[in-house]
């Protein structure tokens, strides 16, 4: 299994990849840049869109059952976009201090809701939380904070029986799990699905001994936990149960986030980030930056929709 490189020109800090059913398209954003992406794989038409702040995380959107556009989290909030392009209509203002936290990793969950995990800038403390907002059926948008201690919140995914989720703390090198009732968007049974060594001290890109920190991921219909690990260059398969089942090698030093696409869900995308590395690392890994691919034997799960 080779990794291709989807989309030549790369983004700064590449993350919340999902692949669109309907239009057969992959987008992604570019935390960095302040920019959304959106790319026909097969020609390689990439286009992109300027945003007032840094994106976090992306996901796409319905309402009444009909794709309508994107629901964003930018630095202050969570936003709407009825259509690519369109003016943006902000659905609630965020609770935290926007000079030292922003929103980072999220995605929608099963039933329509969408979540956004923050990310504490100073890094210096746990204060990144988990947050869903609902605004199903018209009703008026709720923001529930539903967990916290972390300091980058990361990693969020679900089981394909929607009775786990998953969340990462990058920081401190730890996924955790949660028994979750998807009707009643309860959270119980808090427990550790799995720790990785932390940084060794003096280690540099391009040494040996550290294995990475958990960014972004996704889950396959078998329920494996795929991570990427950033600076780890490569992207683990996990078991249900927490175990490693397999090291995918990456040919950039911070991968960020995997999805899965492709007609038939078996092509796994995977963002990587280029921002703030050295011009060693970056002559190394040329293609750090850009979208990549890997055929699956196993189809992911489909991207989950917000409804409104």
């Amino acid at each position: 299994m080779t990794w291709q490189t989807v989309v030549a020109q790369p983004s700064e800090l590449g993350e919340s990849p999902f692949w669109h059913p309907d239009e057969q398209r992959l987008y992604w954003v570019d935390i960095a840049a302040r920019q959304l992406h959106r790319a026909d794989v097969q020609s390689g038409a990439l286009q992109s869109w300027d945003m007032p702040s840094e994106p976090g995380c992306i996901a796409p959107a319905k309402t009444q059952g009909q794709p309508s556009g994107l629901v964003i989290a930018l630095r202050d909030g969570i936003y709407r976009a009825r259509q690519w392009g369109s003016a943006l209509e902000r659905l609630l203002p965020a609770s935290h201090d926007a000079a030292t936290t922003r929103f980072n990793d999220g995605k929608a969950d099963p039933r329509g809701r969408f979540w956004a995990g923050t990310m504490y800038e100073p890094r210096d403390a746990a204060r990144a939380e988990l947050f869903c907002l609902d605004a199903r059926q018209g009703r008026a948008p709720v923001l529930e904070r539903k967990a916290g201690d972390a300091t980058i919140a990361n990693g969020l995914a679900w089981s394909p029986d929607a009775r786990t989720l998953y969340w990462s703390d990058t920081t401190r090198h730890r996924t955790r799990a949660w028994d979750w009732d998807a009707d009643s968007n309860v959270m119980g049974h808090e427990r550790l699905f799995h720790q990785w060594p932390a940084k060794p001290a003096g280690w540099q890109p391009g040494m040996a001994g550290y294995a990475g920190r958990p960014d972004g991921a996704a889950v396959d219909i078998e329920g494996n936990y795929y991570v990427a690990m950033f600076e780890g260059a490569r992207l683990l398969k996990l078991s249900p149960a927490g175990a490693v089942l397999a090291e995918l090698p990456v040919p950039a030093q911070c991968p960020t986030m995997p999805c899965f696409g492709g007609a038939d869900l078996q092509t796994l995308y995977l963002t990587t980030a280029r921002h703030g590395r050295t011009a060693q690392e970056l002559q190394r890994w040329p293609d750090s930056g850009c979208v990549l691919s890997l055929r699956v034997e196993v189809p992911g799960l489909p991207v989950n929709f917000f409804t409104d």
